[in-house]
């Protein structure tokens, strides 16, 4: 059984208010995306999901910085939804698949190796952490307070035996699908969850590239 990272990077960078997409941007002196390939260097296959309008940066930006990782791309889809869809087709569905955020350049190959070692059979896995601010749930003129001890922050990467994630994909899409747990359970598949990384941002803002530039360097 193969084991494959799914990569998804196809942002604007509309939060972070940079001409560049943010996935492109420099930590540590290399673009966000290398650092986030790298991670996954041991598994057997790595598939990047980027619009195809990014190919040729994306080419050029390789060549660059001679990063020379082996990888596969793919044309992304209107939505993270359709790109994950589109990913999907390229892997082996005997394969295990981890479906990770580009801009998460900080996973550790502690967390992807714990992932895999636990999924199985119509069983995914996912890493959180808890939720440490106080938290209130709005509803137009109603405030109410929200117990926090079981809440928790859901991150990627989210890890599937690959035929019971594409079955998933497989349905229309519907706005509660944020991530790919929530269409795996909306299919039928049971989560299974692990602790997370405090680490393991995902960079939205410009605070978080800072950050990351940081935690790289160290």
């Amino acid at each position: 059984m193969l084991k494959t990272a799914l990569i998804l990077a196809g942002g604007v960078g509309t939060r972070i208010k940079t001409k560049i997409p943010k996935q492109f941007l420099l930590a540590n002196s290399l673009p966000i995306l290398m650092h986030t390939i790298n991670k996954f260097s041991h598994l057997d296959q790595t598939i990047l999901v980027i619009p195809k309008n990014h190919f040729e940066y994306w080419h050029s930006l390789c060549v660059k910085y001679n990063f020379l990782a082996k990888h596969k791309l793919v044309e992304g889809g209107d939505s993270r939804f359709q790109s994950v869809k589109n990913g999907l087709k390229h892997i082996n569905k005997n394969d295990v698949v981890l479906i990770h955020d580009g801009v998460r350049p900080m996973i550790s190959k502690n967390l992807i190796n714990k992932s895999i070692k636990l999924v199985m059979s119509n069983v995914g896995v996912i890493p959180i952490t808890p939720v440490t601010n106080t938290i209130r749930q709005i509803n137009g003129d109603e405030s109410k307070y929200l117990k926090r001890s079981s809440l928790f922050n859901v991150q990627t990467p989210q890890c599937f035996n690959c035929v019971d994630i594409s079955k998933a994909y497989n349905q229309p899409y519907i706005e509660e699908f944020t991530d790919d747990a929530s269409v795996f359970e909306a299919n039928g598949g049971q989560i299974k969850t692990i602790e997370g990384e405090d680490n393991n941002i995902k960079i939205t803002q410009f605070k978080d590239l800072k950050i990351a530039d940081m935690l790289l360097k160290m």
